[in-house]
């Protein structure tokens, strides 16, 4: 009897020995530093724009900011998108990645080697695209997209970085079209395709001070401030969990979440214990009467975010999320101009929402300025709206 309670003790202890043995491996392995190496959008410029040659340079960093862990860079590629106004026939181009590794020179082949970032290191390389052909004046952007894979403990984990770079300009001194409402001047400003290689405020320097006079006001829409900080994702990089594979079903068609990726961007800014609460006190809301409510409860990203098609090409194949810090944005443009400013949601229902504005900024006077749409909801590419009010 005594062995056996022996021996069953001794079970007992090696079945927790294993189940702590276990749990400790899945705790270290859920904290471990991961493959945190990360490809920057970098420096991209038009070093050669001559009537049948463009040639597009873009300098990137290949940045590891794993804590403990080497990171090896075995794959690197560039596919390229370009978007015209005209058709494209006649029109080629070649990619050619070079690395400027500082301790290793590039091969003249330019074979990509395998590379290793060390710990908290980085390394740079160059892509050179050369486009050749007839109607390059008629090209609007390239859409370039570097595909990478990463080597570690974690395995071979292939990503991608996407970067839009703009190749047509327009004159930021041409005088812009005017509409008038009651109370106000309304001048729709061109400006070239917005990217994250741009800065709002030299955005508004370039293309609106030419234009502007003391006690005007700018505004930009939420979308294109969100795109030129970066705040939009590819549905492939989105990996749909339970709780966004589930809820989306119970959103209309229109809604941006209504797809498993769409809902996943907003589990990914606001966490999927939150959307769940909002689900769930949505729907107690909406039997009630109080339709809306989910909104409400997930925060102001879910009312912003655009799921694919919700903007124009290239981004149309993006989810963008709603800008980020959007009053740090306008306080920052008064400072920069000395224009009254506002981050604004408009579209072609009359809907105005005001997402920030600084204090010298009437809002009665904004939506009225803006309950058209004059930025309008297509291919304008007139992201911003210079409003000059009328003195009574």
């Amino acid at each position: 009897m005594m062995i056996i309670e022996i021996l069953t003790t001794g079970i007992i202890i090696l079945a927790i020995l294993i189940i702590l043995s276990w749990l400790a491996l899945e705790l270290q392995y859920r904290n471990r530093p991961g493959n945190a190496l990360e490809l920057t959008t970098g420096n991209w410029n038009l070093a050669v724009t001559e009537p049948e040659k463009y040639l597009l340079v873009g300098e990137m960093e290949l940045c590891n900011r794993t804590k403990k862990l080497e990171i090896m860079v075995p794959e690197i590629q560039a596919e390229v998108t370009l978007l015209s106004s005209e058709s494209l026939a006649g029109v080629n181009y070649k990619t050619q990645i070079i690395p400027l590794h500082e301790d290793a020179p590039a091969r003249a082949d330019n074979y990509w080697f395998a590379y290793i970032v060390k710990v908290r290191k980085k390394t740079r390389l160059k892509i050179v695209i050369d486009i050749q052909g007839n109607n390059l004046e008629e090209l609007k952007s390239a859409w370039v997209k570097v595909c990478y894979v990463t080597y570690g403990p974690g395995g071979r984990i292939p990503k991608v970085r996407h970067i839009v770079v703009p190749l047509k300009f327009p004159n930021p001194n041409a005088t812009p079209n005017q509409r008038e409402t009651k109370n106000t001047k309304v001048f729709p400003i061109p400006t070239h395709l917005l990217t994250q290689l741009d800065d709002p405020i030299e955005i508004i320097k370039n293309y609106v001070l030419p234009h502007s006079q003391p006690g005007d006001i700018v505004t930009i829409g939420e979308t294109p401030l969100a795109l030129i900080q970066g705040r939009f994702r590819h549905p492939t990089d989105v990996n749909p969990g339970w709780v966004a594979k589930r809820i989306c079903y119970f959103f209309l068609p229109t809604s941006s979440l209504a797809t498993a990726c769409g809902m996943q961007t907003l589990v990914d800014v606001v966490g999927p214990i939150r959307v769940l609460m909002a689900f769930i006190g949505g729907s107690i809301a909406k039997i009630l009467g109080k339709p809306g409510m989910f909104y409400q409860l997930a925060g102001e990203q879910a009312r912003l975010i655009d799921d694919v098609t919700g903007t124009l090409p290239p981004y149309d194949q993006f989810i963008v999320l709603g800008p980020e810090n959007p009053q740090q944005v306008v306080e920052e443009i008064r400072k920069a101009t000395g224009l009254g400013a506002a981050i604004v949601d408009v579209n072609d229902l009359k809907a105005v929402k005001i997402l920030a504005a600084t204090s010298d900024v009437s809002h009665p006077l904004l939506e009225e300025a803006l309950r058209s749409n004059p930025a309008g909801n297509a291919d304008e590419q007139t992201p911003i709206v210079l409003i000059r009010p009328l003195l009574s």
